[in-house]
């Protein structure tokens, strides 16, 4: 067993939560997605216009709404999960 006291042991636990929960909101936070949306776009924008050589700045978009219905769905399945795991 570890030499930490239970005082310690508690100062962790805690720690280690509020880290948990601040990693869980920035996972479901729209600054998040708003950010992998736009490094989206931009890569996909520059490899069309510079690879596939065509006009980008609309064909780039599918990718990033993909990814944005992805999220929404995504995270509605998540609940519809948790309910049917629950019983």
């Amino acid at each position: 067993m570890s030499n930490l006291t239970l005082h310690q042991r508690i100062e962790k636990l805690e720690a280690r939560n509020t880290k948990v929960e601040g990693d869980k909101a920035w996972e479901t936070s729209w600054t998040r997605r708003l950010t992998v949306m736009v490094l989206t776009y931009i890569v996909v924008a520059f490899y069309l216009r510079f690879v596939v050589h065509i006009d980008p700045w609309i064909n780039a978009l599918v990718p990033v709404i993909g990814f944005l219905f992805s999220t929404l769905t995504v995270s509605l399945m998540k609940k519809k999960w948790i309910m049917k795991r629950k019983g």
